[in-house]
C-alpha cells in the first residue's frame, strides 16, 4: 500500500517519505511540485508614468519575478475561468497599483509599495526592492497578476527546489520541496499529487481512444 510520511516541516520547506510508490511516479511528482502547480505572478504591467532611470521593461521584469501569495481555492486559471475573457475577471485576475510620487530625497521603492485589490493576494515579503528613485522622479503603474505554471515561465515556479532521494529500502524515496512562499509546501505536495493523477487519467483516456 502506498503511503506518505512527514519527515520534517517548516513554513517554507517540507520533506516526506514516499512508500510503495514507483520511482517513475515519485519523479513525476517531484517535477510537478517544481513547476506544475499554479501560482500567482504579475503578468501584465500598464505603465502610466515612469521617470526613473530604469526602463519600463526592466521594472516590468522585476515586478514579474516577485513571489505572490496564492489562494487556489478562490481563483481560477485563465484557461479554466468561466469568463472566457482575454482581459480576465475578479475570479482569475488580481490588480496591483504601484504609485510612488515625487520626493526631495533618494529612496528605494519596495514590494510593500504594491497595493493589491485583494488583501490575501500580495507579495510574500515587503522588503523586495523594485527600483530606486532620485529626487523629483516618480512612477505609477497598474499591474495584473494571474495564475500560471512554471512550465510556461520560471516566474510561476511554485518551488525553489524539489529533490528526490532514494533510501536504503526498495520502493521508498524522500521528496523534499522548498516553496517560493506563494504556497505552503504541504499545499504544493497535495496539489502536485492531484496534478499527477489528473495527467495519468488524461493519458489513459488518450490511450483508450487510440485503441478504439
Amino acid at each position: 500500500m502506498s503511503s506518505l510520511d512527514i519527515i520534517s516541516q517548516t513554513d517554507k520547506k517540507m520533506s516526506v517519505k514516499l512508500k510503495g510508490v514507483t520511482l517513475q511516479y515519485a519523479n513525476a511528482l517531484r517535477r510537478v511540485c517544481l513547476n506544475g502547480v499554479p501560482v500567482f505572478a504579475i503578468d501584465t504591467v500598464d505603465i502610466i508614468h515612469n521617470s526613473s532611470v530604469l526602463a519600463d521593461e526592466g521594472i516590468a521584469h522585476r515586478l514579474g519575478l516577485i513571489p505572490i501569495t496564492t489562494d487556489l481555492s478562490r481563483f481560477n486559471e485563465p484557461s479554466k475561468c468561466d469568463c472566457h475573457s482575454e482581459t480576465g475577471c475578479t475570479n482569475c485576475k488580481v490588480m496591483f497599483v504601484l504609485d510612488a510620487g515625487e520626493s526631495n530625497e533618494t529612496r528605494t521603492i519596495y514590494s510593500s509599495d504594491l497595493a493589491s485589490e485583494d488583501e490575501s493576494i500580495k507579495p510574500i515579503s515587503g522588503k523586495i526592492p523594485i527600483v530606486q528613485l532620485a529626487p523629483g522622479q516618480s512612477i505609477k503603474m497598474e499591474c495584473y497578476a494571474r495564475l500560471g505554471r512554471g512550465t510556461d515561465h520560471a516566474k510561476w515556479n511554485s518551488s525553489n527546489i524539489a529533490t528526490l532521494t532514494d533510501t536504503d529500502k526498495e520502493g521508498e524515496s524522500t521528496l523534499t520541496v522548498e516553496s517560493t512562499g506563494a504556497l505552503k509546501p504541504e499545499q504544493i505536495i497535495l496539489s502536485g499529487i492531484d496534478e499527477v493523477n489528473t495527467k495519468l487519467i488524461d493519458f489513459k483516456e488518450m490511450i483508450n481512444q487510440i485503441k478504439d
